[in-house]
């Protein structure tokens, strides 16, 4: 890359990503979050913390890098991150914020963390 030269990167897709969320200091939960498209800023895929996949519906902000994503249990705000590893010749992506439960599941109104990650060929 010359000098001067940046990389524009946004939320991959087709995409796989081991997530995990922590609510008051209980063990963590972990799953899979696959994030199928983003189009016009609109995300759509599933989240699968119990066996079963959950469709997921979100909105992607690709100029604040924020995300918002919306389960039939869950909502998650969380935000995007990234780091080249050349030597490795992997990029590691993150997203990383809050989720609050919400009827009908069984930890309705807790609100806790997340973290999902996923590495990319670079």
């Amino acid at each position: 890359m010359a000098i001067g030269q940046t990389t524009r990167v946004s939320l991959p897709y087709p995409s796989t990503w081991e997530i995990q969320a922590s609510f008051g200091g209980r063990p963590t939960t972990l799953g899979t979050l696959v994030i199928s498209n983003v189009l016009n800023g609109r995300v759509s895929g599933t989240v699968n913390f119990r066996g079963t996949p959950i469709p997921i519906q979100g909105r992607w902000d690709e100029r604040s890098r924020q995300i918002t994503i919306e389960s039939p249990y869950a909502n998650f705000v969380g935000t995007f991150a990234y780091k080249a590893e050349p030597t490795l010749g992997l990029r590691h992506y993150v997203l990383r914020g809050t989720v609050r439960m919400k009827p009908p599941s069984v930890r309705a109104g807790e609100v806790g963390t997340w973290t999902a990650v996923t590495n990319l060929p670079l």
